[in-house]
């Protein structure tokens, strides 16, 4: 019982994270915004594609059936924003990706908390 509480719990934050992080895409950048994304090698039809593929992802771990995929994607696409942050040195930016890659892969670990819900 108390795995499902934890289980809802970051699924509800994960699901908040993936849908202000993609619906950021829809509205006017600030500069230092874009700045960060372009020192990644991210341009603009990149960024909206990751912005709309991130809400994608979320909306797939709300189901059980398609759960470990949108989250073993989720924590893929995360890997892949630190490994450019990486690649231009921006160590920063990097390390405050651990928690949000460390997100999906315990919900993974916990499962879905309506799993094998009986009703």
């Amino acid at each position: 019982m108390t795995t499902r509480i934890i289980s809802g719990i970051l699924l509800v934050v994960t699901v908040y994270f993936g849908f202000s992080h993609g619906s950021r895409v829809f509205q006017k950048p600030s500069a230092q915004y874009l700045e960060m994304m372009q020192s990644l090698g991210i341009t603009s039809p990149m960024r909206i594609a990751f912005g709309i593929v991130s809400i994608f992802l979320t909306l797939l771990i709300l189901f059980p059936k398609t759960f470990f995929l949108g989250n073993t994607v989720r924590a893929l696409l995360l890997v892949l924003m630190m490994a450019l942050a990486l690649k231009v040195g921006n160590y920063k930016f990097a390390l405050i990706e651990i928690p949000f890659i460390m997100m999906p892969l315990i919900l993974i670990y916990l499962g879905h908390p309506l799993k094998n819900l009986s009703l």
